[in-house]
Parts: structure tokens; C-alpha cells; sequence
């Protein structure tokens, strides 16, 4: 039992207090000098903990991402890993083992510029894919437009790139994985990943808006396409623009 007549004052915020916890800021009463064990739990506690629950949300994103959206949507904030962090996480790993095991974007390129070429357009092709990743933000952006158009009555524009922060965060792990796939066993397994990924997508939208299946799965293969397809010319564009100032 706690010992009433006992009071200390909150390192935080000066009031007094019986308890564990200071019942104005919520700071607990035991606080000690730093040390470099509650740094490092402090950190991990930032991406692994309660507070932050990572696996939880790769779980329910990759078996029930509908019900982790709508959730999310709803409301249910603290259970899940907040969505842009979520992104730049994933995509910080991404780089992160590319790194480590030597990953080369441009083998798995389906689109090559030979030597014959401009040398800007190599130079610039060069510079979009050792930088895919940074320019993913446009996948995001384009799928969140895309997802309000085609399904404009469900969900707002800002709901809808939260959406797809969490979506374009689950594709960067399922690339993360298909590196070890290609750099492993063959480049040329580029369209597995691909088609695992579109498949991906309709899972996930049909999760969420649920029915019509038909006509979701109808939509949802556009949105993909496109969103792709408009996230490659804004990357390319990008980078096309940074070489060219470079290089005057």
C-alpha cells in the first residue's frame, strides 16, 4: 500500500504529490539521473514499445489491413503505429539493408538507357533510382488522389493519404524483402514482386470498402497502375530537373 503522509514534489512540474504518478502531468514520481540503459530503452520504446506498436501494425496490415484502417479512422489511434512515421521507418530500413547487402536498383530497372544515349537521361535515370525511395512521397501523394477520385464518397483527402502512408509503407517491406529475392536468386524476378504487390493492394481495398467486390477490385487496379505510373514521371522529373542544375 502506498503511504499517504509521504509527499514529494513532481521534478516536472512542481506539484505535490502521494503516488506513483504526478496526477497533473503524468510524470512518474521515481525519476533518477539519465543513464545510458534508459537511452537505449527509450529508443526502442519509441519504435518497438506499447506506446508505438510496430509488429501489431505490420500484423494487421499485412492480415486484416481493412480493419486496421478503419480502426485507425475511427479512431482507435493508440494502438497503431502513427502513419507517416510508419513510412519514414520502413523506408529508412529499406535503405538500411540495401546498403548491407549491395542492392543495385538499376539491374532491376525494366527501363535501361544505353550508353548511346543523352548523357543527361543516363545520368538522370542513375540518379532516380539510387534515390527511388526518397522519391516515394510521390507514391503517397498520387495513390491519396487517385483513392479520393475513384472512391470519392468514402473517405476525405487527408484520410485517404493516410491510407496510403500505411499502404506505400507496407509495399516499401514487401520490396525490402523482394532485394534479398533478386539479389540472391535473380534479377529477373522483378515481376513476382510486382504482381505480389498489385495483388496486395486489391486485398487491402477490398478489406476496407469490403463491397462491391467487383466493382472495388475494378477500381482499386487503376488507382495502382496509375498511381505508379504517376510516381515514376514525378520521380523521373525530379531528378531530371536536379541533374540538369547540377550539371550547369
Amino acid at each position: 500500500m502506498e503511504d499517504n503522509n509521504t509527499s514529494i514534489q513532481c521534478k516536472n512540474c512542481g506539484t505535490t504529490i502521494h503516488a506513483k504518478f504526478c496526477p497533473h502531468c503524468g510524470q512518474k514520481t521515481s525519476v533518477q539521473r539519465i543513464t545510458l540503459r534508459d537511452t537505449l530503452l527509450d529508443f526502442f520504446d519509441t519504435i518497438f514499445s506499447v506506446d508505438a506498436p510496430l509488429f501489431y501494425t505490420i500484423k494487421m496490415l499485412c492480415l486484416h489491413p481493412g480493419t486496421m484502417l478503419q480502426e485507425f479512422l475511427a479512431g482507435k489511434r493508440k494502438r497503431y503505429y502513427k502513419p507517416v512515421a510508419f513510412f519514414v521507418l520502413m523506408t529508412i530500413i529499406y535503405l538500411l539493408v540495401r546498403s548491407l547487402i549491395g542492392y543495385d536498383p538499376m539491374l532491376a530497372s525494366a527501363v535501361k538507357v544505353s550508353g548511346d544515349s543523352n548523357e543527361l537521361m543516363v545520368q538522370t535515370q542513375k540518379f532516380m533510382f539510387e534515390n527511388i525511395n526518397t522519391f516515394l512521397f510521390f507514391f503517397v501523394f498520387w495513390f491519396g488522389i487517385l483513392l479520393k477520385i475513384f472512391f470519392y464518397k468514402r473517405y476525405s483527402i487527408a484520410e485517404s493519404w493516410t491510407i496510403g502512408f500505411y499502404l506505400v509503407g507496407f509495399y516499401i517491406i514487401l520490396s525490402t524483402l523482394n532485394m534479398f529475392l533478386a539479389h540472391y536468386i535473380s534479377y529477373d524476378l522483378q515481376f513476382v514482386i510486382v504482381a505480389v504487390i498489385g495483388i496486395y493492394f486489391v486485398f487491402a481495398l477490398l478489406s476496407l470498402f469490403q463491397r462491391p467486390k467487383w466493382l472495388i477490385t475494378l477500381k482499386t487496379i487503376p488507382v495502382y497502375m496509375i498511381s505508379i505510373g504517376l510516381y515514376i514521371f514525378s520521380a523521373f522529373t525530379c531528378s531530371l530537373l536536379i541533374v540538369y542544375l547540377k550539371n550547369r
